[in-house]
């Protein structure tokens, strides 16, 4: 592989580094998802208490593959019904990128109210903290020995808060909102020396996003169905992310689909349930022309374990 190539590679690792970075003023700041039809708490925690029983869920995404520096995302989510009316959940996540990373965890309540025999509405408030860290001396990708780049780990914590509203008709269709870091919190993570460095001029601010997810389950025949679902992110200062996809079922077993994202990516989704309990997804996201000299595409998997009614009675007795 040619030096020219290397310098190359190393130049587009340290634009994701500073992609991250700017994020934490402007643009889309929270981790990216594919199966986010699946792990669809992970979006709206309004989901919570949706279904009669618990659910546990783990997410691990590998985003564009084979360049250095690229984001890495972890997940682990666990929530349900806990009374006729009340949803619970929780979460941890972590968000790598190169030598920058988030990572946090939250704890949601939601309540679900009927408007009628066959829809329910359901308002949640989650809230937890996020930590940031930057590794300063991981910056001096193309310049070793820099002074500018010498320092300590930048760590700052940070409270945070999600609301999220869902109507839905039971195992049919929802339709919902939310908006994460809602309380807009500051960080004072960036000194001065190092922001003009990185030629960043930032106010560190976790700004408010807004989630709109649907989604409609068809039953087109007694072993097949289809859902369409659609994603839409917005964020003040960056343009909109839509996601638009469609999944097949065959005997409430085995799924695949595609997904379109604005951006030009395409992902493919499989997956399969085992004995009613165990789930396991996985997506491939191709990338857009941009990047496709570069890197192989995107990976993402998901493993979740249902609890159902009887087996939550069952642990309540031990």
């Amino acid at each position: 592989m040619s030096d020219k190539f290397n310098y190359k590679m190393k130049k587009i690792s340290l634009l994701f580094v500073t992609l991250f970075i700017a994020s934490l003023s402007y643009g889309q700041q929270l981790p990216q998802l594919s199966q986010y039809m699946i792990n669809d708490f992970a979006v709206n925690p309004a989901i919570a208490g949706m279904h009669d029983h618990f659910q546990i869920k783990t997410s691990v995404r590998n985003q564009w593959v084979g360049i250095d520096d690229a984001p890495k995302t972890t997940l682990l989510s666990i929530y349900g019904k806990n009374s006729k009316n009340v949803g619970l959940g929780g979460s941890v996540f972590n968000d790598q990128v190169g030598p920058t990373s988030r990572s946090g965890a939250s704890m949601t309540y939601a309540y679900h109210v009927p408007l009628t025999p066959f829809i329910k509405m359901s308002l949640s408030l989650s809230g937890g903290f996020t930590q940031f860290k930057i590794d300063k001396q991981g910056w001096n990708i193309l310049h070793e020995g820099d002074e500018l780049l010498q320092g300590d780990i930048l760590v700052d914590l940070v409270p945070d808060a999600t609301f999220g509203l869902n109507i839905y008709s039971k195992d049919k269709w929802y339709l919902g909102c939310a908006i994460p870091q809602l309380l807009n919190s500051k960080l004072a993570l960036i000194d001065e020396d190092f922001a003009d460095n990185i030629t960043l001029n930032m106010d560190g601010s976790l700004a408010r996003h807004l989630y709109v997810m649907g989604l409609y389950n068809l039953e087109v025949s007694h072993y097949w169905d289809l859902e369409p679902s659609a994603l839409i992110k917005s964020v003040t200062s960056s343009p909109s992310q839509i996601d638009i996809g469609i999944k097949t079922i065959y005997d409430e077993k085995f799924w695949a689909g595609i997904n379109y994202r604005n951006n030009g990516d395409i992902s493919a989704l499989l997956g399969f349930h085992i004995q009613d309990r165990y789930l396991i997804g996985y997506s491939y996201d191709l990338p857009n022309s941009g990047l496709n000299q570069y890197t192989s595409g995107s990976h993402e998997f998901m493993f979740g374990i249902t609890f159902h009614p009887s087996t939550n009675n069952q642990i309540m007795r031990r």
